[in-house]
């Protein structure tokens, strides 16, 4: 199945946003739908408060099980690569929404939505395949330090 289409299917069965994405995509990495379902649901609603959209917060937790070491102790940090495969997808996000602020995208304060639920879930998903995913569907290898 396609995963973009995961993540809308996701959605209809009640995920929130934060869920859609993630649980849509948890396999590649190593985690089961029950964890990522339980891990990112107090992001939905804009982490609950209409801040950060929770399906942003769901490309923040995949480039994390993509791409940490796991290991504190690690002398080689991935944390800074993890930092810039966030700010790829956020940029692309941004170019397409305007904002990654949940209570702005939905209009709250000016009654002019600038991007759906359901768009900013395709949408992050679609960042998550352009820069975590290869065309395959498989992980892509990141060498830039």
């Amino acid at each position: 199945m396609d995963r973009i289409a995961k993540v809308k299917e996701n959605h209809e069965k009640g995920y929130n946003c934060a869920q859609a994405v993630a649980c849509a995509y948890c396999d590649l990495y190593g985690v089961s739908e029950a964890e990522a379902f339980r891990a990112m649901e107090a992001f939905g609603g804009g982490m609950g408060v209409m801040t950060t959209c929770g399906a942003v917060s769901a490309m923040a937790y995949l480039a994390g099980l993509k791409n940490s070491s796991g290991d504190p102790a690690s002398k080689e940090s991935t944390r800074g690569m993890t930092y810039k495969l966030m700010r790829r997808m956020v940029t692309d996000f941004v170019f397409k929404n305007k904002s990654i602020i949940c209570k702005e995208l939905k209009g709250v304060d000016t009654g002019k939505p600038l991007r759906s639920c359901e768009g900013c879930m395709e949408d992050a998903a679609r960042a998550v395949e352009k820069v975590l995913i290869d065309a395959e569907g498989k992980y892509k290898i990141v060498d830039e330090k």
